[in-house]
């Protein structure tokens, strides 16, 4: 007599084991000090961004009894160059993301597994949070208002705000994934000066159509729609546009079947990349084709980064 019911040929515990290696090899170097290192790093360049950020929306007294009228342009530079300035400090550790669309848009071009991507969104969003909370505790209640948050002008409509969320969230990851392009070999400037300068850009073209744009959003349906179902579609479509049409890689595009693959034993193990670089950071150091390759020089590059609001 059997000793447990099988299914289709397959016993429940064979299912199993099955099931909890692949779960084992999914979350690979999670348990990794690198790892943690580039978890934290997240979690830090994310909380000095929105504290920064979120500190020039407010509007302090110019004179007794009245407030500053709101400086646009000051709010654009001061997202954009903080974006700049944490992408060059943090993105040799973890990539330097900053920003959920960023990392859904690596997970979607193979770049960061779905496992190590659930850490980083984690990290993202407490960094978030507690730097929107140190601002809300050292910032008297007198000028508090709203403290930056996110909300769509009376002026247009929630399908309007959400063409122009997805379109400048498009801007920035398009903007990331061709400044950190490693097969590029015709640029040498700061990938991080870049991002920068792209979510500057995309502020002064939206700030006042959709007030102040952070990584935080009401949670009532418009608001999950535009802040965080736009910036996700935009993201995602710029960066399938950019690997799988632009500049598709030749070697990354052949088809590697599954993500997970048996060895010799039967065991499930994680399919090497062509490059077999580690998946951590989005864009490695040293990655941009050095001049006089064909002399036979070499030098190392800066560590190329991305980021993203």
């Amino acid at each position: 007599m059997m000793s447990c019911i099988t299914f289709f040929g397959v016993s429940p515990s064979s299912c199993c084991r099955r099931c909890w290696q692949r779960i084992m090899v999914a979350f690979k170097g999670v348990c990794t000090k690198p790892f943690w290192r580039a978890v934290s790093a997240e979690f830090l360049a994310t909380l000095i961004f929105v504290l920064l950020s979120l500190g020039s929306t407010i509007s302090w007294p110019a004179s007794e009894g009245s407030a500053s009228p709101v400086n646009l342009v000051l709010i654009s530079l001061c997202f954009g160059l903080s974006i700049a300035t944490m992408v060059q400090c943090f993105g040799h550790i973890s990539g330097g993301h900053l920003n959920p669309a960023v990392t859904v848009a690596m997970v979607v071009t193979r770049k960061l597994s779905l496992a190590k991507a659930t850490f980083y969104l984690s990290a993202q969003c407490l960094g978030a949070i507690a730097g929107a909370g140190i601002l809300y505790l050292v910032t008297p209640s007198s000028v508090r208002g709203g403290l930056g948050v996110t909300m769509v002008n009376s002026n247009i409509t929630v399908g309007h705000a959400l063409v122009v969320e997805t379109v400048i969230t498009f801007e920035l990851i398009f903007t990331v994934f061709a400044t950190c392009d490693p097969k590029r070999t015709d640029q040498n400037g700061s990938a991080g000066l870049a991002i920068g300068l792209s979510v500057a850009i995309g502020h002064f073209f939206a700030v006042s159509l959709i007030h102040f744009i952070t990584l935080f959003s009401s949670l009532n349906c418009p608001g999950l729609t535009v802040y965080w179902v736009a910036p996700l579609l935009g993201g995602v479509l710029a960066a399938a546009l950019y690997e799988y049409l632009f500049c598709p890689n030749p070697v990354t595009k052949k088809p590697r079947g599954e993500t997970l693959s048996k060895d010799a034993s039967g065991k499930y193990q994680e399919v090497e990349s062509p490059k077999s670089q580690p998946e951590d950071l989005a864009v490695k150091p040293g990655s941009c084709a050095e001049k006089g390759r064909n002399q036979g020089e070499f030098r190392d590059s800066h560590a190329e980064v991305q980021s993203s609001v």
